[in-house]
């Protein structure tokens, strides 16, 4: 029996669209979703918005509009760039789905009925930008380390807070002990430091904030919003009996939230923890970080015109990084579709094709039906960059082979040859599949036997 398999990104904020520094994430998780889906498991794929609290309210009276109809825009030009990327989503969850809401109020109230929600006074700094409340600890010259544009606020108001301080110990012993929780083990150490320097109890309500879910037993409150965004996991999970999740997949500025906050709620609510959090860094454009204040925003759609949609996905699946933050730039882009794509893996396909039409080779069936081991290796420890490069050595190895052997002479004495390179093209496509689908597909109908025939160019040469 196929087991289930259950992957997530992080919801984005809908303030704004979203853009190419929010690609790796999604690509990322979409290419394990893929792998899973094509070994036989059963695969749930979550993605969505996250549309609640003070920075949406604000753009919605900004853009004189109402902040349900705010919303719902931004969530559909989301939807509209995740498809461009290709993004095989199994449901785009919005918080403000009425089975979300419903769902976190159940849980705020299991939460509380378990003694970890009081009603207290907070009084400190908050960072818009983050939707999240700061100590002095957290600001880099007073400012927030993600949000170095703007000053945190300062907030006096009656909230409910959750008892983070009383989880301190299982989550220290339970990350300790789970070292697959977090993932690289520089994150993972990363969350160790800072749960064993103290955890405060946190709100997990605004009284002054109507754009949220209501608290269900004080309606004069709503739920924070990182307290809401954080269940959506779960509203799908529960419903489809798929929780707890393999994998959740965040970027480093989410971590706290993932892998404190989340589960010690769990803990709370009794629900089991999240297998895996796998944690990436940052995505720069031209050694800036991307934001609409600098006027360098780049959505996934304007890439996918320029590089195509595999094209784009091959560049972050290869270059996105779990332990460095990553910068790049259209030059780069194009160096790599040119390098790796038009000139390896495209010209190689185009030249085989050519010897097997022009000596009209019988090519037989494909003998290919899983995936190469070292390539699945990889993609179980999550390195879908060493998936790629074990791919496109084999392309390397390949071009190799048909040089060494002379194929454009007296093809037909070595036919032998020939089907063998044919078969480790058609071992590509097969592994090829979760990251660049498209390619893939074409591959394996040009290639599908008997009489293989020269087709488009896969990835046409970009001056």
């Amino acid at each position: 029996m196929n087991k289930k398999f259950y992957i997530t990104t992080a919801i984005d904020y809908t303030n704004d669209v979203i853009h190419i520094g929010h690609s790796y994430q999604k690509i990322l998780a979409d290419a394990l979703a893929r792998y899973h889906r094509l070994v036989g498991d059963e695969t749930y794929f979550l993605t969505g918005t996250d549309e609640h609290g003070q920075k949406v309210e604000k753009k919605a009276k900004d853009a004189g509009i109402d902040p349900k109809e705010f919303v719902d825009k931004i969530a559909n030009l989301d939807k509209e760039e995740w498809n461009s990327l290709n993004i095989s989503y199994d449901r785009f969850i919005r918080t403000t789905d009425p089975d979300h809401i419903k769902f976190a109020q159940e849980f705020y109230l299991k939460s509380k009925a378990n003694g970890d929600i009081y009603l207290s006074k907070y009084e400190g700094l908050y960072c818009e930008g983050c939707e999240a409340y700061l100590s002095e600890s957290d600001l880099i010259n007073g400012r927030c380390q993600f949000h170095t544009d703007k000053e945190p606020i300062k907030i006096k108001e009656e909230n409910y807070f959750f008892r983070l301080s009383k989880y301190q110990k299982f989550l220290d012993e339970y990350i300790s002990k789970h070292p697959e929780f977090v993932v690289p083990d520089s994150k993972r150490n990363e969350v160790l430091s800072f749960v064993r320097s103290g955890l405060d109890d946190f709100s997990v309500s605004r009284q002054k904030l109507k754009w949220g879910i209501p608290v269900p037993d004080d309606p004069k409150h709503t739920i924070y919003v990182w307290f809401d965004a954080l269940i959506n996991y779960l509203t799908y999970g529960v419903e489809n009996n798929c929780w707890p999740a393999d994998v959740h997949v965040l970027g480093k500025d989410n971590q706290r939230f993932h892998a404190v906050y989340w589960p010690a709620m769990l803990k709370s609510a009794g629900y089991p923890l999240p297998k895996t959090i796998l944690v990436h860094d940052f995505i720069s454009l031209n050694g800036q970080k991307i934001s609409k204040s600098l006027g360098n925003v780049i959505l996934p759609s304007e890439l996918v015109k320029q590089f195509g949609v595999d094209g784009v996905r091959y560049y972050f699946l290869r270059y996105g990084s779990l332990t460095n933050d990553v910068d790049i730039s259209l030059e780069k882009i194009k160096g790599v579709y040119n390098a790796d794509l038009a000139n390896g893996l495209g010209n190689l396909v185009a030249r085989v094709e050519k010897l097997c039409e022009s000596n009209n080779i019988d090519s037989g069936e494909s003998d290919v039906h899983n995936f190469d081991k070292s390539v699945s290796e990889a993609i179980d420890v999550f390195r879908v960059d060493w998936a790629l490069e074990k791919i496109f050595k084999k392309t390397n190895s390949l071009d190799v082979q048909i040089n060494q052997h002379e194929l454009w002479k007296d093809t037909k004495k070595k036919v032998h040859i020939l089907a063998d390179i044919v078969e480790g093209i058609r071992q590509i496509a097969h592994d090829l599949k979760p990251f660049l689908p498209e390619t893939s597909e074409k591959i394996e109908k040009q290639f599908a036997g008997p009489s293989i025939r020269s087709e488009k160019q896969l990835f046409p040469r970009l001056k």
